[in-house]
């Protein structure tokens, strides 16, 4: 019922991070996909670690590899993964660019993070390195942030997908079509029903309150255009309609609030990036973050194209004297 069939799930292999192992394994079954098993250290691991005898262990510098590989072992014990093709894959470095390029060398079609920890990845994760994961992914990021309302069940030996209620947030510019796309998919094959939001900024209140006539009339005219948009989503092409909520204020705390007061399952929000100032990683924008950081249900992050407004260019060479 879904997209998804080459799914990566980063770990380091705390109780934590197995909260994203079920919605990889759910994926992965309704998809009849694989599992990437992700793993990123500070040190070289070596590609046959889980063959190595047990001697090669003996020396004390080597004792960390032992206690690795017992990690590994255990997780692909998962009941979560009896029957699912799983590939454990080890890597040295960060794990925001070592994940972002296993995402390209491997065709990742998902990525299943938790956003919040203590320790280890899990902790990483959460904060820069998490926003850096979401901006260079080029494919959907699944945040999971326990405890939030969970739509997998696993029973008996099976892991399902249980989703009712599909929250699209948009902003109907171009970036978000890709969103749009997948939120309505997997609305449809879920059989689950899709709401839209659509969030005018506070800012367009303070607008119409300083200058009444132009300000009152941009306000106007916006909701306009969205009352328009809001209903080609109810005559969708997909063979799913949409419920649509048009909410003025802050974005973030709108978004938060339907999907609260909707009981939604699961959110789908495009997440157009904007090249950093100063060099670097890629910005998320403000609203995604706090979105990811509050929502009641996990959050499905998918990438658009890079920011249609970048930031001010630099200047790099003095001016020509006149």
């Amino acid at each position: 019922m879904n997209p998804f069939r080459h799914i990566l799930f980063p770990t380091d292999f705390t109780e934590h991070a197995r909260g994203a192992l079920k919605y990889a394994a759910a994926f992965a079954r309704e998809g009849a996909g694989r599992i990437v098993l992700f793993s990123v250290q500070q040190g070289s691991v070596p590609a046959n670690l889980l063959t190595m005898p047990d001697h090669a262990f003996d020396e004390q510098e080597n004792e960390w590899l032992a206690a690795l590989r017992e990690q590994v072992r255990e997780l692909l014990a998962d009941p979560l993964l009896d029957g699912l093709e799983v590939e454990p894959l080890i890597v040295e470095g960060d794990p925001a660019p070592e994940i972002a390029e296993a995402v390209r060398e491997l065709n990742i079609d998902l990525v299943t993070i938790v956003t919040h920890g203590r320790k280890g990845l899990a902790r990483a994760l959460w904060g820069s390195t998490a926003e850096e994961i979401i901006a260079e992914a080029s494919c959907p990021v699944l945040t999971i942030r326990p405890p939030q309302r969970d739509f997998v069940e696993h029973r008996d030996g099976q892991t399902h997908l249980r989703l009712n209620r599909v929250l699209l947030a948009t902003n109907f510019r171009p970036s978000a079509e890709r969103a749009t796309q997948m939120a309505a998919d997997i609305a449809r094959r879920a059989g689950a029903e899709l709401h839209s939001i659509y969030v005018v900024g506070d800012y367009l209140s303070q607008l119409a309150d300083l200058f009444p006539d132009s300000g009152g009339r941009a306000r106007s005219d916006l909701r306009g255009y969205v009352k328009e948009q809001m209903q080609s989503l109810t005559r969708s092409e997909s063979g799913v309609s949409a419920t649509t909520h048009l909410t003025e204020g802050r974005p973030y705390e709108e978004i938060v609030h339907v999907a609260t007061a909707q009981d939604v399952d699961l959110i789908v929000m495009g997440t157009n990036v904007h090249p950093s100032l100063f060099g670097g990683a890629p910005a998320l924008g403000p609203e995604i973050e706090r979105v990811v950081r509050n929502a009641p249900c996990p959050v499905l992050c998918v990438p658009t194209t890079r920011a249609l407004t970048p930031h001010p260019a630099r200047v790099t060479e003095p001016l020509p004297q006149t």
